[in-house]
């Protein structure tokens, strides 16, 4: 007499394969059916939601502000026309990429090497926002570098579109060339979290894995040897302009290291690891950028021992020579570079910093938020405020006189601020774009 019970003998599930989870169905007969359940959705600490306006200021010669194809510079934020559910904001070299609650990307500025990712054509439209429309998924996270932009999907796929330069020029995107629209960068693992340097992208994979690719001559991509950083040396481009994983020795005690934060600078990356709260860092160390006082660049992750002073490091950002941290509590680190004020430790301070170093004047301000450019850094308070110092000469801070360079933390001004509070801020080659909401 046949059994009444189902055919399905046993479900399991199975691998994750890609960004699907698949879920092996095996039958009495012995037959497997795959069958691909609904598409995981991704997750990072560093995923923003909170919406606002976009404000932006600097040079904007390229359309880099998004005032019109008119408006050269700003000296005080002003307001781009763009829906008000911006959750994220980026300043690229050049550029400047705006994300919406909906997931949807907008761009504007210098698309010379494809960074916008978009078609502009027409006379002008490089200085307004529109949007990108080859992404066929809703995207969650975005980041940008000298001339290339990339995005992360909701299901953890990387798409990204411009081009990596190195000391000698163009190097591409892909083997291919600079790309003009959205290509999808193919990864073994669901990604959770991307950053970009000025021609790198490093992605953080799920399983606590990191990826990276573009240029390498300084060691930023933390997984070609020194011998292969210009171009890949025998290796050819695609050695470099492939994801390629980054391998960090095993950790006594801890066994295989798995990392849960990415960050980038110009020429640096710096990560977190999952068990300890450690920091390690690779790439670009002539100014102690990296917090090692060698000045050695590093082409394979090294601990960063100057960071074990805490275990709570909310972000680090890099500029060109500089770096910024903020911990868990607030306090705001600078060091590397000294030079216009960029480390933001007083007029008096000429020194270069091997070491994080507390800026002083940030103390008690409850900091949520830093940022880095070239030669100028920022801070978001707990309450909104914007502090910004280091250069002035592309009116990048606005505060102070127009062109004058900051040594201490000063708070932003302007029309546009009143009665609003800053989310966060983003420092571009010679632009700032600010997203804000009304107090109100």
């Amino acid at each position: 007499m046949p059994s009444k019970r189902s055919s399905v003998q046993s479900t399991k599930p199975t691998e994750k394969r890609g960004r699907k989870r698949v879920i092996s169905t095996v039958k009495e007969n012995g037959t497997v059916i795959e069958e691909t359940a609904k598409r995981i959705k991704v997750f990072h600490r560093s995923h923003r939601t909170e919406k606002g306006l976009v404000l932006t200021l600097g040079e904007g010669d390229v359309g880099q502000l998004g005032l019109g194809e008119d408006v050269f510079e700003r000296k005080r934020p002003g307001k781009v026309d763009l829906p008000p559910n911006v959750i994220q904001i980026v300043a690229g070299g050049m550029h400047t990429v705006c994300l919406t609650e909906e997931g949807e990307v907008y761009t504007f500025g210098c698309n010379d090497d494809g960074s916008l990712g978009r078609d502009t054509s027409e006379e002008g439209s490089e200085a307004s926002p529109a949007k990108v429309t080859d992404l066929p998924y809703k995207i969650v996270q975005v980041s940008a570098g000298d001339s290339h932009t990339a995005a992360l999907t909701e299901d953890g796929k990387v798409y990204a579109w411009g081009n990596f330069r190195d000391a000698s020029g163009s190097i591409g995107l892909t083997v291919e060339g600079p790309q003009q629209r959205p290509i999808e960068i193919n990864l073994d693992s669901a990604v959770v979290k991307i950053v970009s340097g000025s021609d790198h992208l490093v992605c953080l994979g799920e399983d606590g894995i990191i990826y990276t690719l573009g240029n390498a001559e300084q060691g930023q991509l933390g997984r070609v040897a020194e011998c292969f950083a210009s171009r890949g040396g025998r290796k050819g481009l695609d050695f470099i302009l492939s994801p390629g994983v980054v391998h960090c020795k095993r950790i006594r005690g801890q066994g295989k290291v798995v990392f849960s934060d990415i960050w980038a600078g110009t020429y640096v990356t710096f990560a977190q690891i999952k068990q300890s709260g450690e920091i390690y860092g690779w790439g670009l160390n002539n100014y102690y950028q990296l917090g090692v006082d060698d000045m050695q660049n590093r082409f394979v992750p090294e601990k960063l021992e100057s960071f074990s002073f805490s275990k709570d490091w909310k972000t680090i950002q890099g500029g060109q020579h500089h770096t910024v941290a903020i911990d868990g509590s607030g306090k705001v680190y600078t060091m590397g570079r000294s030079t216009y004020g960029r480390l933001g430790l007083g007029e008096n301070n000429h020194e270069e910093k091997m070491v994080p170093t507390l800026v002083q004047t940030l103390s008690g301000k409850g900091c949520v938020d830093v940022a880095a450019g070239g030669s100028v850094s920022f801070a978001v308070t707990g309450k909104g405020e914007i502090f910004s110092w280091g250069m002035g000469t592309s009116k990048q801070l606005g505060a102070g006189d127009e062109e004058e360079d900051l040594w201490e933390p000063t708070q932003m001004q302007g029309k546009q601020l009143e009665d609003r509070s800053a989310l966060m801020v983003s420092a571009g080659g010679q632009h700032t774009v600010v997203l804000v909401k009304n107090n109100s």
